[in-house]
């Protein structure tokens, strides 16, 4: 352990771990009805676990054992009464280990270590890189993309709380933490009602205004001051990007009318920022000269915040203009007093402008098929597919007040009309791109530029960038295919030629998961990545990669900034692009600090990559025909677990999958088609990937690649293998992830499972699979322990599973339960109670998983 790890590991004890055992006990005092007992009965509860399963008990019994051995409660209704106050009681020791990890964050982690800005800035320095950076900072930048997907399991109210007690246990506050604990006792963590697509918006406003603001701003304040002439005067080096009220794939409540409404209030959040900015430095800026332009632009700032319905033409342009003329009269006239004030506003402007973020705009490729028949009827729908591309690429405009009689057309329709509004509203960076989910062909591109066209938009004035993604494993190997062909279509050349040669291609991690396994969907992205760079060379075409991340290994989280790192030459890097979706949000980016820490160790890996390495390709050739090996044989392994003919059913009965949708947490639908059926393909990847996690199986992150890993070494290529992981950053990133995903199961929870008639198969396989990638995976990193790389992470992993013990078993009692009464044909009142029981445990056990969906 090296002795930064080890330091960071001595804080976390001290800041978090015997932090939390402190304040724990609170918890016992507060003036709330049998809390006290309800904490010393939940010490005694996950005692009783810990005990349990070593004895191989199942999670009925061991709560069975708890109620006849530590209570006099006899009855099924007094027993869920209890589980609900422990339930409660864990939900908010959770949310006490939160605040506790981001008030210590900065204690923890080295915030000019390996990774941060002042590294790259010594590296810079060292190694004599002055020219090649100011080469590479001219059209790089990062562009996060804040999306609303279903895995943020803490209400507005809770997080509010957190942001607040981390506050005050940074100042060792007493009186705040206890008077904050207090208010969480009395907070409720689920709503009654779904949050509508608005409510989302305004919910990731609170962050872009309270965190990546003020993040933002002190980055590019610094990066200005330590590489000035480096950075381009055109391109931001951090852009926002924003899909809540945007992203239609799939949810119904985003409309025409949302997205206007989230638009305008993206450009109400930064105008707020920027006229609270000018109130503080109107405090120290009170010299002639500078007062009366702060005043006018003040008053414009205020009148389109505060006056209803009042919008002027108020431009980023004017903004800076003034900023610029007092930042002169500050220079020439007052000695420079202040001057870093305005400066970093005017660094703030140019990042954010009057949109704050981008609202992209994304829906599923079939539909625009079906507007464009309702549109052209049947001049269109008769068409075979290269006569449909040829209509596309001219399509006539049609009448914008006609009214459809299906509303999805309707609203197709109106929404790109409504993106000329939001660019007017916002400057043309408001709204600037529209994202084709479950793209498969070229054709699903030229229907949208044909719908553009249709909808009045010319071809020398679409300033929107049509953005394919690609997200099967098929897709994924076709994608190059797909762009060519689009590449070579004239009238879509002449459209790139006018947005700069520039093309953003979305790759998907999480289906790609779902679809294909762990190591070929994450192999399979970059063997695409690496072809769409070829062919986009090939046609002199930038192409930016936009990644859909998520939370968990499984879906393209973990050690991401790692993975930008390990590339090679042969893959693009000109922007980093990523989603930061639902719980990430809160979990990587929910402070000041975190957020600052995070962003500055991508925009080091981005630019690190291109500056410092000299690798021509990310593998080489007998490493690729390595990982080509290991993903198709784990492809294979998983292929033959999903479809399993019980591999749904346990899923479905062993998991709390069925109640993912009751949990409110989101406004979009758990899976895509309205039938009652729950199949694999209409599922999405979320509530799949975290059904695992609460079983404490993980099975997405990991299964198959243990089954790889033996079927090499029988070839004697092990030690290849290992060559393989000491000098691929990429495959180590790889495997990395796998332990992390692995660290988080708990089998005994479910090995009652082993021995079931109609499960116990499949559970066998799975357990068996997890104990053979951990083998190896150890031996690759020459570990006796899971993470023993990261010390901290993998502390924080094991307290925070610590934590949720008694969640688990309670949430697996009850789903036990409620399969006995199925299989009895048992009808009772509690059943339905047992159902919440289950939801409820849903939301203390992903929260203190942090990236678990």
């Amino acid at each position: 352990m090296d002795h930064h790890s080890s330091r960071g590991l001595h804080q976390f004890n001290n800041n978090v771990g015997i932090k939390f055992q402190l304040y724990n006990s609170l918890f016992s005092s507060l003036p709330f009805h049998r809390i006290e007992k309800t904490g010393i009965l939940l010490s005694v509860l996950l005692n009783n676990c810990d005990e349990g399963y070593k004895k191989k008990m199942n999670p009925a019994d061991i709560i069975e054992d708890f109620f006849q051995k530590n209570t006099t409660v006899k009855n099924d209704k007094d027993k869920l009464d209890v589980l609900f106050r422990f339930v409660q009681y864990v939900e908010r020791q959770v949310v006490l280990f939160d605040a506790l990890e981001d008030a210590a964050f900065t204690s923890v982690r080295d915030m000019s270590g390996a990774g941060t800005l002042r590294q790259l800035e010594l590296d810079v320095v060292k190694n004599n890189k002055d020219k090649e950076l100011e080469k590479k900072l001219q059209d790089f930048s990062v562009h996060l993309v804040l999306t609303a997907h279903p895995t943020q399991f803490y209400p507005g109210p809770v997080l509010g709380i957190i942001n607040d007690l981390s506050k005050a246990l940074a100042d060792n506050d007493t009186a705040k933490i206890n008077i904050y604990l207090q208010q969480l006792g009395k907070t409720p963590f689920l709503q009654k009602q779904r949050p509508t697509p608005y409510d989302e918006a305004i919910s990731l406003i609170w962050y872009l205004e309270n965190v990546f603001y003020p993040a933002a701003g002190r980055i590019v304040s610094f990066m200005k001051n330590q590489f000035d002439d480096a950075l381009s005067a055109n391109k931001p080096i951090i852009n926002m990007g924003f899909w809540p009220g945007g992203d239609r794939d799939g949810n119904p409540f985003v409309t025409a009318d949302i997205t206007l409404k989230v638009a305008q209030a993206l450009r109400g959040g930064i105008i707020k920022c920027y006229y609270l900015d000018i109130r503080k430095i109107k405090r120290r800026l009170t010299f002639k000269g500078v007062d009366v332009i702060l005043n006018g632009l003040e008053k414009q700032l205020y009148d389109n915040i505060f006056i209803p319905g009042y919008q002027t033409d108020i431009t980023k342009e004017y903004i800076l203009d003034e900023l610029h003329k007092i930042k002169e009269i500050i220079i020439y006239q007052h000695n420079g007093l202040f001057l870093h004030l305005i400066t970093n506003l005017i660094n703030k402007v140019n990042v954010f402008g009057l949109h704050f973020a981008s609202l992209d705009i994304r829906q599923e490729s079939s539909v625009h098929n079906s507007v464009l028949e309702a549109v052209h009827g049947d001049d269109y729908a008769q068409l075979n597919t290269e006569q449909k591309m040829a209509f596309c690429v001219n399509a006539p405009e049609v009448i914008a007040e006609k009214n459809y009689a299906d509303s999805l057309v309707q609203d197709t329709v109106t929404n790109l009309y409504g993106i000329k509004k939001i660019q007017q509203l916002n400057g043309e960076s408001g709204c600037n791109r529209y994202i084709i989910s479950q793209c498969n062909s070229a054709l699903n591109v030229l229907e949208v530029f044909g719908l553009f066209l249709s909808c009045g938009w010319k071809h020398d004035a679409l300033n929107v960038d049509i953005v394919p993604l690609f997200e099967t494993i098929d897709d994924l190997k076709h994608a190059s295919d797909i762009m060519q062909v689009l590449y070579t279509t004239p009238a879509y050349k002449k459209h790139l030629q006018r947005r700069g040669n520039k093309q953003t291609i979305m790759l998907g991690f999480s289906d790609g998961t779902k679809d294909g396994g762990y190591l070929m969907a994450n192999f399979s992205i970059y063997k695409a990545k690496e072809a769409l760079t070829k062919i986009s060379k090939a046609y002199h075409i930038d192409v930016v990669f936009f990644d859909g991340r998520g939370g968990p290994p499984a879906r393209g989280g973990g050690k991401t900034h790692q993975f930008y790192a390990s590339m090679g030459k042969n893959i693009s890097n000109k922007e980093i692009q990523l989603t930061i979706q639902g719980q990430t949000v809160s979990s990587n980016f929910g402070t000041i600090d975190s957020a600052q820490f995070n962003i500055e160790q991508l925009i080091n890996a981005g630019i690190s990559n291109d500056i410092f390495s000299t690798k021509a390709t990310t593998l080489q050739g007998a490493e690729e025909e390595l990982l080509v090996q290991l993903a198709q044989i784990s492809f294979e392994s998983y292929n033959e677990l999903k479809n399993h003919p019980d591999f749904m059913d346990y899923l479905t009965h062993i998991s709390p999958l069925k109640f993912y949708s009751e949990t409110n947490i989101a406004s979009r639908p758990t899976k895509r088609n309205k039938g009652n059926k729950l199949t694999l393909k209409d599922l999405r990847a979320i509530p799949f990937v975290g059904a695992w996690s609460q079983l404490k199986q993980n099975v997405t992150g990991y299964y198959g690649v243990g089954t790889a890993l033996a079927a090499l070494e029988k070839e004697g290529k092990f030690s290849k293998i290992k060559e393989l992981y000491s000098n691929s950053l990429y495959f180590r990133t790889l495997m990395d992830n796998c332990e992390m995903a692995m660290k988080k199961c708990f089998f005994p929870l479910t090995e009652y499972l082993s021995d079931d008639k109609k499960y116990g198969e499949i559970w066998n396989k799975i357990y068996h699979e997890y104990e053979l990638t951990k083998r190896y995976v150890l031996q690759l990193s020459n570990s006796t322990d899971l993470m023993s790389n990261y010390p901290v992470d993998s502390m924080s992993i094991a307290m925070r599973e610590k934590i949720v013990m008694p969640l688990v078993t309670i949430q697996q009692y009850a789903i036990q339960k409620m399969r006995e009464m199925d299989e009895q044909l048992v009808s009772t009142p509690l059943k339905e109670t047992f159902e919440k029981l289950v939801i409820r445990s849903s939301f203390g056990i992903i929260n203190a998983g942090r990236n678990s969906a």
